[in-house]
């Protein structure tokens, strides 16, 4: 009856219309948590696991609705969290260094409190859920990951970011010849913090998105960064972006546009 029995699914984040968008209050209980319900009840046992992080675009303020997904069976959310799967270790992370857009819920600083021109701090902006003062300003990227992985043997371990290892072929932006301020502006928008995080502790496998135009730029989906296979489901048209992969075969992993 079904094509494709995946054992796992992974959404990196993006996923939820505006907070002003029509209805978008209500999305995720009226539409995301039926339909990954009805999709497990129809499926069964067969059902995959669905591992999944907010990105910059969601609003924290609908994290509650999506952990109350995770205790209804929807999905399991994963930032700053580990887990297993077939016994890897699977790791969440959702934040991305800081951008030009004013929501910052899902923003930190990067390895500092550097910010590249043409982008707001972490501690301007608005956020939908508060945070302290401390926070806004010491929290980084660096710090998170080193906490969230402190101890583990990554070789086999699958990495769930939101956002791209600097300067690759996932965190390419359309930012050709743009300046601020005679400043020219990089156009790698990705996070130095989870590439030397790769460099380091070379997990197998990293899953990315949030830089939506990099392979549309690039004509690529992955990089290699030493031993770790790193891979981008981003993409800026109208289509669902899908990475088919093995952990055993990651080299063999494809992208198609549903």
């Amino acid at each position: 009856m079904f094509a494709e029995e995946p054992g796992a699914l992974f959404l990196g984040g993006d996923i939820l219309p505006t907070p002003f968008a029509a209805g978008g209050a209500d999305f995720v209980d009226s539409f995301l948590i039926p339909r990954f319900l009805e999709t497990r009840r129809r499926l069964g046992r067969r059902a995959p696991r669905v591992f999944l992080i907010p990105g910059n675009d969601d609003p924290r303020s609908e994290e509650p609705r999506l952990a109350a997904g995770e205790s209804e069976g929807a999905w399991e959310l994963v930032h700053g969290r580990k887990t297993t799967w077939q016994s890897r270790t699977v790791l969440g992370y959702a934040c991305v260094p800081p951008t030009p857009f004013l929501l910052k819920d899902w923003e930190r600083y990067d390895v500092s409190r550097f910010v590249d021109p043409g982008c707001v701090s972490p501690e301007e902006g608005w956020r939908t859920v508060p945070v302290s003062e401390c926070e806004a300003r010491l929290a980084t990227i660096a710090d998170d990951l080193e906490r969230l992985a402190t101890g583990e043997d990554l070789g086999q371990a699958i990495v769930l970011f939101h956002a791209p290892p600097y300067r690759t072929n996932l965190d390419r932006a359309a930012l050709d010849g743009q300046s601020v301020d005679h400043a020219p502006v990089d156009v790698h928008i990705g996070s130095v913090a989870i590439r030397r995080f790769i460099e380091a502790r070379q997990p197998l496998l990293t899953l990315h998105g949030h830089v939506h135009e990099s392979a549309r730029l690039t004509g690529s989906f992955r990089e290699r960064i030493g031993r770790t296979h790193c891979l981008s489901a981003a993409h800026d048209g109208p289509e669902l972006a899908l990475i088919r992969f093995d952990p055993a075969a990651p080299d063999a992993a494809t992208r198609e546009l549903l």
